[in-house]
């Protein structure tokens, strides 16, 4: 059993409304982590700070390409 995550996980405010697109995200010393909120023991994604600096970044900025 693996133990409990002491990250501080908060709800990305560009999660979708409807309940069906829910992200999860916490700070770490070197970026952040990012897991689906339903499968919180589930896997995360682990990103380097300047990786998400510019994922965000683009993110507010409408950068991002449509899928």
């Amino acid at each position: 059993m693996a133990a409990p995550s002491t990250h501080q996980w908060f709800k990305s405010s560009y999660s979708g409304g409807s309940g069906t697109e829910c992200v999860e995200c916490a700070r770490t010393q070197d970026g952040a982590l990012i897991r689906d909120s339903k499968n919180k023991k589930g896997s995360s994604l682990a990103v380097r700070r300047q990786a998400w600096h510019e994922f965000t970044r683009a993110l507010r900025i409408g950068q991002l390409p449509e899928l």
